[in-house]
């Protein structure tokens, strides 16, 4: 079934895995499906309140191996990981950004900013149509950037 009704493989993978975290009290955090080396990998990063142990890992990647075998929505060899996105996890969906207007960010730009620089610190202000808002710690500057232009952007929660 490699790629159904012109989806990627990501997003077939996300659908397949999304009532499964469900019925396990967990969220689809991101899916990722890329190659290291020689090696395939599809990799699921999962989350709840409260965070992820190794038995929500372990039950969320017994529950999904079966229907991804069943489905077949990739073409050769792969590993499956399931994972918690962690700490400092990245920010991609817009899913993620409303849920953390208002917490410390770091990111990372592809290309430097005047005056900014390539990597700086803030507080997540707003994010509308791929457009992040970021103020600093003082709550006197704020920088608005592409989300396309940043090589990551990440929650600061590393104390």
């Amino acid at each position: 079934m490699a790629n159904s009704k012109g989806k990627n493989t990501v997003s077939v993978v996300e659908e397949i895995a999304a009532p499964i975290a469900e019925s396990l009290g967990l969220r689809i955090w991101d899916v990722r499906y890329l190659k290291e080396g020689s090696q395939w990998f599809l990799r699921v990063f999962i989350d709840k309140d409260g965070g992820v142990d190794i038995n929500d890992c372990e039950n969320m990647s017994r529950a999904l191996d079966a229907p991804l075998d069943e489905a077949d929505p990739i073409a050769g060899e792969y590993i499956l990981e399931v994972s918690s996105p962690g700490i400092e996890r990245e920010l991609i969906r817009p899913e993620h950004f409303e849920q953390f207007i208002g917490a410390d960010i770091m990111v990372k730009m592809i290309r430097p900013l005047d005056g900014i620089g390539k990597e700086f610190k803030g507080v997540l202000a707003a994010y509308e149509d791929g457009m992040v808002t970021i103020t600093d710690h003082s709550g006197e500057n704020t920088v608005t950037i592409s989300k396309k232009d940043a090589a990551y952007i990440k929650l600061d929660d590393f104390d």
